[in-house]
């Protein structure tokens, strides 16, 4: 059984003046990463890369007229299957190994994550129906030919780290959860947040292998009260405070334990 041929296999939308959003349409949506490239003054910023199944460097060569920093907010592999493209990486020190060892070697659903774990997702909320995780591919590539390249990762990055565009810099935030390494990139500036797969407007996933619950509740909280304006997440469409406000708060009655009741 194969796939139909993709014409074009990015799609891109300019968000602001410095900001454009990119995006794989053939990929299924359970896997459909954001990929943002931000604009800056003395170099750029790619946040996320994609699946990895044709060179997302050629699609943003127009984009791509300075030094650029390729940042993975963690290293599942809907985020970092196009880094190996890049000289500059940076990555939790407990996401690198995923980069440098990537474990999707296959489009495949079944093969990738056994009937439990498509079984895990279809209860988390996602329609898992299709065979692959793409529903076509670019001319002269087959579903036998994928494989995740290793990337290197050249900078590790933790909490309160900084990464400097010249005109505007990024903090990093440990946002850890929905894996052990997830990061955020802060600007305090304009309230913006990269937020990965630390919180986006979907069903998000907290019973993945790496994943833990009590961790994910204690980032809810934090960003219940970080001050931002938009958030830019790794899935699904940006949004603004109060909808950060309601998705932290549902989550948190979802999961957080009941707090004990005071002693009389």
């Amino acid at each position: 059984m194969g796939v139909a041929i993709a014409g074009r296999w990015f799609e891109r939308r300019k968000v602001s003046t410095d900001i454009t959003l990119l995006w794989e349409p053939h990929v299924i949506e359970l896997m459909r990463c954001n990929i943002w490239h931000v604009r800056g003054r003395d170099r750029d910023l790619v946040v996320d890369t994609g699946l990895g199944v044709v060179s997302l460097v050629d699609a943003m060569e127009d984009l791509l007229d300075k030094p650029v920093a390729a940042v993975a907010t963690h290293g599942h592999g809907d985020h970092v299957g196009g880094h190996h493209e890049f000289d500059e990486v940076l990555a939790h020190p407990a996401e690198a190994a995923d980069l440098e060892r990537p474990k999707l070697q296959t489009l495949d659903l079944l093969e990738a994550w056994g009937q439990e774990g498509i079984d895990e997702l279809t209860r988390a909320g996602y329609a898992v129906d299709a065979p692959y995780f793409v529903t076509a591919l670019p001319a002269g590539v087959t579903l036998e030919s994928f494989r995740q390249r290793p990337a290197k990762v050249s900078r590790e990055v933790v909490e309160g780290d900084a990464i400097d565009l010249g005109d505007r810099c990024f903090e990093v935030l440990h946002l850890p959860g929905h894996s052990p390494g997830s990061i955020g990139l802060w600007q305090r500036t304009t309230g913006t947040l990269f937020s990965g797969d630390a919180i986006y407007d979907g069903p998000l996933l907290d019973e993945l292998p790496g994943s833990n619950i009590a961790d994910y509740c204690v980032t809810m909280q934090r960003l219940l009260e970080l001050p931002v304006e938009v958030v830019h997440g790794g899935h699904d469409p940006s949004f603004d405070r109060t909808r950060l406000r309601h998705i932290a708060r549902s989550y948190l009655d979802k999961r957080a334990p009941p707090r004990s009741a005071a002693p009389q």
